[in-house]
């Protein structure tokens, strides 16, 4: 069995950044302090930097990127949440188009960090939206006009019957919708690079560096093994590495995993025949595969388990069970790694921003419930609002009710299989079965 507590995964054996940051062995004092050097916590710590907020100091358990960050598909794609319905009771018409108009802006936000910085993320565009019939067909229809009015300069096309073929070399699709705005990046580079952006902005990044004891108050103090942190504000962004260190953040969040692996390099003649647009994929059933080619001619493949909650004993062989029905003309192709890692879901598969109740000062994000890769640089400036002079699109998101999940910490392997066939049920009235 492979290890998914600590991998060795596609994007460490290709890192370009040779980053190490210390571990924290003194006594600090910053405006911001931030927990956790993910997506959500090296980016709205680098929105802060940028709007003049430059004393702030982020803590990493392990190293930047050990959590979702550095484990996931890779994926430039559109959206926030998985289904903006779920919140529709939440924050009403006025809200729902709130979040909508900026559901689209996550591959722009990358784009820009990406030139202003000079990140080498290896970033491609091309991203193909998958359907097996005709309910998700006209799905995907809706989404044709949604993503066209969101973003009408960009080559979105709806694609049916062999048109498929010309985005992604599978029989097994009769739907498809092409969206060449969105693509594909190598995640830890970016992480990597935005955070060597918010050290030369002033930033302090430290490493090894778990958290042991939080104290709240109008200055919260921050102690670890061998130093601490005095803030007037805080950020919580642990994701499913959080470990109960926030009992408010703790009962609103469970972890499933998720399952990757990634084949040997290929001929380009192969990988040209599995994406013609050497693009990024992802069906749309309530439990995805996902798969993209990379820069070294590789495919990266994921998926996870659709209905029972369990960690598979042989991560290569069961990942590629599913790859080889999607591409059955890869059966004599090695598969050079697999790994996996746990994601937080929330109840409404949405993610969580806000304040911790009675705790003004202390901000959270959480919950992209395997989604987090894109939306991650773009709630990370709606947070960066929030802890600065606040935005409407703050005042939305943060007041969306976080529910608390019963019992996950002695029935998680039931609770998530409960709630994969809820959502598998659900597909069937939301067009994704």
């Amino acid at each position: 069995m492979l290890s998914v507590e600590n991998p060795t995964t596609y994007y460490t054996a290709t890192r370009k950044y040779d980053l190490k940051f210390p571990d924290l062995e003194q006594d600090l004092e910053a405006e911001v302090l931030v927990i956790g050097g993910g997506f959500s916590g090296v980016n709205t710590a680098l929105e802060l930097a940028e709007r003049g907020v430059t004393d702030i100091v982020l803590l990493e358990a392990r190293y930047l990127g050990f959590g979702g960050s550095g484990r996931n598909g890779g994926h430039v794609m559109a959206g926030i949440g998985h289904d903006l319905e779920k919140i529709r009771k939440d924050v009403g018409e006025s809200g729902l188009q709130a979040i909508f108009e900026i559901s689209d802006l996550g591959a722009t936000i990358i784009k820009s960090r990406i030139e202003k910085y000079a990140i080498d993320a290896d970033f491609r565009h091309g991203y193909g939206y998958l359907g097996f019939n005709k309910r998700q067909g006209k799905l995907l229809r809706t989404w044709e006009k949604e993503f066209k009015q969101l973003s009408p300069n960009q080559d979105i096309e709806y694609l049916e019957g062999r048109a498929v073929r010309d985005i992604v070399g599978s029989d097994v699709y009769s739907c498809a919708l092409k969206h060449m705005g969105n693509g594909h990046i190598h995640s830890l580079n970016m992480l990597l690079g935005s955070a060597k952006a918010l050290v030369g902005l002033g930033g302090k990044i430290y490493e090894n560096t778990p958290v042991l004891e939080v104290t709240y108050g109008d200055t919260i103090t921050v102690r670890t093994a061998k130093g601490s942190v005095r803030a007037r504000k805080i950020l919580w962004s642990c994701g499913a590495f959080l470990d109960r260190l926030e009992p408010q953040l703790h009962k609103t969040m469970i972890s499933t995993y998720a399952f990757q692996l990634v084949t040997e390099p290929l001929p380009t003649s192969v990988i040209e025949q599995i994406s013609p647009i050497r693009g990024a994929f992802s069906d749309i059933r309530p439990v995805i595969e996902y798969y993209r080619v990379t820069n070294e001619n590789r495919l990266l493949f994921g998926s996870a388990t659709r209905v029972l909650e369990y960690i598979p004993n042989d991560l290569k062989a069961w990942n590629r069970g599913l790859m080889l029905k999607v591409f059955p003309y890869l059966e004599q192709v090695k598969i050079d790694l697999a790994w996996g890692g746990p994601m937080e879901c929330t109840a409404n598969l949405f993610p969580q921003i806000g304040t911790l109740a009675g705790r003004p000062n202390a901000y959270f994000v959480q919950g992209y419930s395997g989604f987090g890769v894109t939306p991650s640089h773009v709630v990370s400036q709606v947070v960066a609002d929030g802890m600065t002079q606040g935005s409407r699109h703050w005042d939305v998101m943060s007041a969306i009710p976080r529910t608390r999940i019963v019992g996950k910490d002695n029935w998680r392997n039931l609770i998530c299989t409960l709630g994969k066939v809820s959502h598998q049920l659900a597909g069937y009235t939301n067009g994704r079965r």
